[in-house]
């Protein structure tokens, strides 16, 4: 019979570990990728993989550029001087009569061998027309 023993080790010294730095990549060089994937029929992924970086970077640089250039007004906003004068008084119009009343209802009006019916809600404005028309016909 095979007896094993298990050593155990314990590490007296802290392992510090230093964090990864992101890598930053200058515009030129973002640019330059963006408009090499831009051309028809390029791979993406190849573009990324030829340069050490990943795919979806490229890809979000990409969006960021077409975004961009969706929306020019956005990136090229421009203050103007505005100046302040003395309020201008508004001249009143002629103040508006009462609201008219909506009544739903119907008018019927016989003249001659014709009826005339009006139905729903009959403004003033609406009467006025029709009456004034049947006036003017022989």
């Amino acid at each position: 019979m095979v007896c094993i023993k298990a050593v155990m080790h314990i590490m007296d010294k802290t392992v510090v570990r230093v964090p990864r730095r992101r890598r930053e990549h200058s515009a030129e060089f973002k640019q330059e990728l963006v408009a090499r994937s831009l051309q028809p029929g390029v791979s993406v992924a190849a573009i990324a993989m030829e340069h050490g970086i990943n795919a979806n970077l490229l890809f979000g640089w990409r969006r960021r550029h077409l975004e961009a250039q969706a929306c020019p007004a956005v990136q090229a906003a421009v203050l103007l001087p505005v100046s302040i004068e003395a309020p201008v008084r508004a001249v009143p119009l002629d103040a508006p009569g009462p609201a008219p009343r909506t009544v739903a209802g119907s008018i019927e009006i016989d003249i001659g061998n014709a009826r005339v019916r009006l139905r729903g809600a009959i403004d003033e404005a609406s009467l006025r027309i029709v009456l004034s028309t049947l006036r003017s016909v022989p």
